[in-house]
């Protein structure tokens, strides 16, 4: 265990040198708790710091503030200073699990990782939050034991259909934020976002922008796009909702597609989150959990039915309930039916290897960990931000897992 202090100024950007240890994988027996019977997980504390590590950023637990005002967080390696579960039935689990990729849900895997050190504490989890591009890359290579991603894989990805098994894990809005001070809300049909996006609307008090926002007094402030700098399925789901909704849209759809040159861009949806916020004029997409965190003020966007809708968890469900599953468990969600159906809704996956032979500590750790995420964890999604899954996508997630083999 490790104990950092730090003034309550400087608790939102904390850097731990604590690292876990890894354990050498021992044992090749399919036997184990079920996480499915185990009982629902006290809930994780409600006071939260932010930790940057390795790229992410992770909501951890408050421990202690000291007599002198500095706040003691504790980053146990394994069970991150938190309660232990008492009589855990992976109390003896031991191990290490490396995973990378989306940062999209990186929030929500982050405090369920932390959750799940209260239950196996020996197990040190690490999700490292590069992008769904280098995720992809990183498990293709062997070096990840799964890794997340909110695109689909494609040709450049380097695996094959027989390499990976899709799991989905939670849902949530991808927000479109802004910078203009005194204005809170601004609505934007779909043709107007993409011209935005594409560099032919220019300054806020743009006609098309004003025509959508009659009630508002817009300035003439030049507009600043904020894009995602590295390969992103934050941005392939953006702009595959642009390529699909807007007629006028002539950028494409990809993880990585080429903007106008005055963009700026961003590494992660945290930098994209930064830009805006620091920027006066700039209008960018960012995870609602980051635009909640920052409290960013985001855009209303026409849905399919015609209705502006808010970035929310209500509207990220109901986009769910309008997607159609496809049988490898990916589906899309973007600019579903319903009215209350919010347009930019972006699923996003971990994919897990068919076949752990090679590891079988790493299979049969892998399979517990996110066994129990699609069960008891996703009682954590929406305290984070995340819709959790309708019940029968869980189900059918638990059933692609359980097709795992080590």
């Amino acid at each position: 265990m490790c104990t950092s202090f730090i003034s309550n100024e400087t608790a939102r950007n904390i850097n731990f040198a604590c690292q876990p240890t890894a354990v050498e994988p021992t044992g090749s027996t399919r036997t184990w708790p079920d996480p499915r019977q185990c009982n629902p997980s006290p809930h994780v504390g409600d006071v939260r710091v932010n930790k940057v590590h390795g790229g992410s950023t992770a909501r951890r637990s408050l421990i202690a503030v000291t007599a002198a005002g500095a706040l003691a967080i504790t980053a146990g390696c394994g069970g991150g200073g938190l309660e232990p579960i008492a009589d855990s039935p992976y109390a003896d689990y031991t191990g290490q699990l490396s995973a990378s990729g989306a940062s999209f849900p990186d929030a929500f895997y982050q405090v369920a990782i932390e959750e799940f050190a209260r239950w196996a504490p020996d197990l040190v989890i690490d999700y490292n939050s590069t992008g769904s591009g280098t995720g992809k890359q990183e498990f293709s290579g062997g070096l990840t034991a799964f890794a997340g991603t909110d695109s689909l894989v494609g040709e450049g990805d380097n695996l094959d259909a027989s390499d990976f098994y899709y799991l989905p894990t939670v849902a949530a809005p991808i927000a479109v934020s802004f910078n203009l001070p005194g204005i809170d809300q601004v609505q934007l049909r779909q043709e107007t976002l993409a011209d935005i996006f594409q560099g032919d609307i220019t300054t806020w008090d743009d006609p098309a922008i004003a025509a959508d926002n009659p009630e508002l007094d817009l300035p003439d402030t030049p507009i600043t796009i904020v894009h995602r700098a590295d390969g992103s399925g934050t941005t392939g789901n953006y702009t595959r909702f642009l390529h699909e909704a807007a007629d006028n849209w002539r950028l494409g759809a990809g993880d990585a597609i080429e903007w106008p040159t005055r963009a700026q861009g961003g590494d992660r949806n945290t930098g994209v989150a930064q830009l805006v916020e620091h920027s006066e004029g700039a209008i960018g997409y960012i995870d609602y959990a980051d635009t909640r965190h920052l409290n960013l003020p985001t855009a209303a966007i026409e849905n399919a039915e015609g209705n502006f809708v808010a970035p929310s968890l209500e509207g990220a469900t109901a986009a769910l309930a309008g997607a159609t599953v496809e049988d490898d468990l990916s589906y899309n969600p973007l600019n579903a039916a319903g009215a209350d159906a919010y347009p930019i809704t972006s699923p996003t996956y971990l994919l897990v290897r068919p076949d752990y032979s090679h590891n079988p500590e790493q299979g049969k750790n892998t399979h517990t960990f996110l066994t129990w995420l699609l069960t008891e964890g996703q009682d954590l999604a929406a305290e984070e931000h995340y819709a959790a899954l309708p019940e029968s996508l869980r189900e059918l997630a638990l059933q692609q897992l359980d097709r795992v083999e080590w």
